[in-house]
């Protein structure tokens, strides 16, 4: 019963969100707690397990809001109008080389393993770029989930550590052999940036006839081009905001933020609490002033938050329902015995179709532990499983899977449908899983069929 009604619950879900029919919120709370009263859990228990989840994703919460906010408040007060001029200037009207920037950006971003800092830094940096030449935000959202993505891979990313713990390998042990593959995987990501930018390039010059392409700014959810600036001359659209003779101190401000988090010195949604307080008092001094501010771009935060919770209430209540376990022991215990000794191909194939069943805790910790028990009874050594999981799963998979709490943050940001998200990114990120598994059993790091 546990394992129908969670397959079920999932299938749902993914359905209303890939079709756009409801809210997130409504599919996401709603649906997994008609679930579990269905089954007969109590309202009291069905409270808990929501609880349990809520609390689990309530720090996360906290530091989005603030970090939405925070970021409001910089576009406000013209941080990044500068650097959207002087790259409108070294790109021209490309579209190209803002595509594969945003690319190298999420990369770079990436290095200290945490998708919620990479986001936090690429959307709202690359963000005006788009909106100005007209390129579409759904692509932005998908370069930057591809550049998080592949550098997900590294051992302090978080999936490679949880197989590492799963299966008591140690993490580099893990990584180490499939940095050529990762690199070939970046590499894949930059070539699909080009393709994409080219594309971009390409349909603005067939929409903008008669306008050089760049000269509007694109609208929030599909980025159509509209009237506005040209490349180069790019102004902001509430010039009484601005607070230029306080530019460098917010860029220092900004940048003692990014630091902070990459450090860890403190949580992170405290460093986004105290950066926007320190950011309103210093910009928009008084009540009134603030309160605007804040007004202005609540709708984003509490969008955000609400969907960041009803995720919450969607993980509390299939795991502690017992949903995702009976799913995965129900998944392994149906594998027929010929594609016993093929589970490290298997795993390696699906992994980034697995991310969007499966969040990172419940697939390393719950499922890829009995894949490993399976294997091991056809020959299949637990190193290639590991490794087979993340080349994909949740690595460069986590940017479509609303398992995780990043993911929303990454649509939430760019102003994308999670469904038109999903639809877009899902082939590319699964194109390039598939070339860094490739790849590693090409060089025989992973070997995908037991002998």
């Amino acid at each position: 019963m546990l394992t129908v009604m969670g397959f079920a619950t999932i299938t749902v879900v993914l359905v209303l969100l890939l079709s756009n029919r409801v809210g997130a919120v409504v599919a996401l709370a709603g649906v997994p707690v008609a679930a579990a009263l269905l089954m007969g859990f109590g309202p009291g228990e069905v409270g808990a397990f929501v609880t349990s989840g809520i609390t689990g994703v309530a720090t996360t919460t906290a530091m989005f809001v603030f970090a939405i906010l925070y970021f409001g408040v910089m576009r406000d007060a013209g941080l990044f109008d500068p650097v959207v001029r002087r790259v409108l200037r070294f790109a021209g009207d490309n579209p190209v080389t803002i595509a594969v920037a945003t690319v190298v950006l999420a990369m770079v971003a990436h290095l200290d393993g945490a998708g919620a800092t990479t986001f936090l830094i690429t959307i709202p940096a690359m963000l005006p770029l788009y909106d100005a030449l007209g390129m579409r935000r759904v692509v932005l959202a998908a370069l930057t989930g591809l550049g998080a993505g592949i550098m997900n891979i590294v051992p302090w990313g978080g999936p490679t550590a949880r197989a590492a713990t799963a299966t008591g390998i140690p993490a580099n042990d893990l990584w180490a052999p499939l940095i050529p593959a990762q690199l070939i995987g970046m590499v894949t990501c930059l070539f699909i940036a080009y393709y994409l930018g080219v594309r971009e390039r390409n349909r603005l010059r067939s929409t903008n006839v008669g306008r050089p392409v760049g000269a509007g700014v694109g609208a929030a959810g599909d980025g159509a081009p509209g009237g506005g600036t040209v490349p180069g001359e790019y102004e902001s659209e509430r010039p009484e905001l601005l607070r230029p003779r306080l530019y460098w101190v917010n860029a220092v401000l900004t940048l003692a933020t990014v630091a902070a988090l990459v450090s860890g010195v403190m949580p992170p949604e405290l460093v986004f609490l105290i950066a926007l307080v320190l950011a309103l008092a210093l910009n928009y001094p008084g009540m009134s002033a603030q309160t605007e501010r804040i007004n202005d771009h609540a709708r984003g935060a509490i969008l955000m938050a609400s969907t960041l919770l009803a995720a919450g209430a969607f993980l509390g209540v299939m795991e502690e329902s017992g949903m995702i376990e009976a799913m995965a022991v129900s998944m392994t215990g149906a594998m027929p015995d010929f594609l016993g000794p093929g589970l490290p191909l298997l795993i390696g194939v699906l992994a980034v179709p697995m991310s969007l069943l499966f969040g990172p805790d419940a697939y390393y910790f719950a499922v890829m532990p009995v894949l490993a028990a399976v294997g091991d009874g056809f020959g299949v050594a637990q190193i290639d499983v590991a490794q087979a999981s993340i080349t994909g799963q949740e690595t460069v998979g986590f940017p479509i899977s609303p398992m995780t709490g990043s993911f929303y943050l990454l649509v939430g940001l760019s102003g994308v449908p999670i469904g038109t998200h999903i639809r877009f990114l899902f082939p590319w990120a699964w194109l390039v899983s598939l070339v860094v598994f490739g790849s590693a059993v090409a060089m025989g790091v992973i070997t995908p069929w037991a002998a």
